[in-house]
């Protein structure tokens, strides 16, 4: 059996999506990072941004993040088609979504829905690369007068684009939502993806369960204080 057939059997998606998944999960770690520098303004108001904005020159000025973030776009595509193809293909033959599919009595209700659940992270995706990537990068709308940060480097101000946009209830609102899809989609695609790889052992199983309950509820629950830190105004100005 050639690589051609092995990644176009159903296992073979499954694992795709499991490595894809978990170097999704790691950057998500990093993301969270980077934009909890904002949180700094909490502590030090004389801040005003200053501490994020560095991480975000950093991270848009740095020629090997930026090749990562081409790798970054990679899996995020491959993840999404190959999360659809599988949702498409056991939809049409067992009439069962995308999942561990042990009945209503044997599993989660998220489980049996993270096609859905992908579907909104997908939407919402493309709402927050609207927001934040596509001025940072192309158009720099809202980011026209550049600020001299602590550091002596010139830079956008990504802060302040940030306050802009979570000065909008409706905005809060959605990123809030996907946050709670994303709490979601990581309690199961977490401990889904060493189960494919074969790494949740008896020896380790409890370890990767809470590691994945931890995981999928602190990720998103700083992501979701982001929005709503500034609309209430406990960060920014």
């Amino acid at each position: 059996m050639n690589w051609s057939s092995i990644l176009s059997s159903s296992i073979g998606k499954k694992i795709v999506m499991a490595v894809t998944g978990l170097f999704l999960i790691s950057f998500l770690l990093v993301h969270m990072g980077v934009n909890a520098c904002i949180f700094k303004d909490l502590f030090d108001p004389t801040d005003n941004g200053d501490m994020f904005n560095r991480a975000a020159d950093y991270m848009g000025k740095t020629a090997l993040i930026r090749i990562m973030e081409v790798v970054l776009f990679a899996g995020f595509f491959v993840h999404i088609i190959q999360g659809l193809i599988l949702e498409w293909e056991n939809r049409n033959k067992r009439k069962k979504g995308y999942a561990v599919n042990l009945g209503n009595k044997g599993s989660k209700w998220y489980s049996r829905s993270m096609g859905l659940l992908g579907t909104i992270l997908l939407l919402f995706l493309i709402l927050h690369w609207w927001h934040f990537w596509i001025p940072s990068r192309f158009t720099h709308a809202g980011l026209e007068n550049p600020i001299l940060l602590s550091n002596n480097r010139v830079s956008h101000d990504m802060f302040k684009l940030m306050t802009v946009t979570f000065s909008e209830w409706w905005v809060v609102v959605v990123y809030v939502l996907a946050c709670i899809s994303l709490a979601y989609h990581l309690l199961h695609g977490f401990q889904s993806a060493f189960r494919t790889l074969g790494l949740s052992n008896t020896r380790y199983i409890k370890l990767i369960n809470a590691l994945g309950v931890a995981y999928s509820v602190i990720v998103p629950l700083v992501f979701a204080l982001m929005p709503i830190s500034m609309k209430m105004g406990w960060v920014g100005f």
